[in-house]
């Protein structure tokens, strides 16, 4: 396999990685909500079945280039949910907290998208669509999050 296709294989696994740590991450919020708060719970719910698809997405890529696509989160997901639950011990199911939880991961998927598109070994054009759709709609994600976060008192 071409230098090029292994590298371009582990920036997709890497992205793989990150929506597998969203997609645990929009589940773990979606429980830690109150009984009243079944809005968020549907938002949450909504994003994390956004991840399964673009995971999906990205798969495609792994095979078709000869790769294995990675099937568990980030060491770094596991601790930001470790975090979550300790954070909801000490402030409650409170929707602001949740909400501020979940806008600092967006934050960290934008940023991994970012690097991905300018990275030269991302290159392949139906790649390059692909990805930037999936940033574009992350950012919609991202903005829904920061303005519910917002609304709170």
């Amino acid at each position: 396999m071409k230098t090029e296709t292994t590298n371009q294989i582990e920036v997709i696994n890497d992205l793989l990685r990150i929506n597998l740590d969203r997609v645990e991450g929009y589940e773990k919020a979606a429980g830690q909500t109150r009984d009243e708060d079944q809005d968020l719970r549907r938002i949450f719910q909504a994003m994390a079945n956004q991840s399964q698809d673009f995971a999906s997405e990205l798969r495609k890529f792994v095979y078709r280039d000869g790769g294995e696509p990675e099937n568990n989160s980030t060491t770094a997901g596991k601790l930001y949910r470790t975090w979550m639950d300790l954070k909801v011990v000490f402030t409650g199911k409170d929707r602001k907290a949740i909400l501020s939880s979940c806008e600092f991961g967006e934050d960290a998927a934008l940023k991994a998208y970012r690097t991905a598109l300018k990275d030269p070994d991302t290159s392949d054009p139906n790649l390059r669509m692909v990805l930037t759709d999936q940033e574009t709609k992350l950012r919609a994600a991202h903005d829904q999050i920061k303005q519910l976060r917002d609304q709170q008192n």
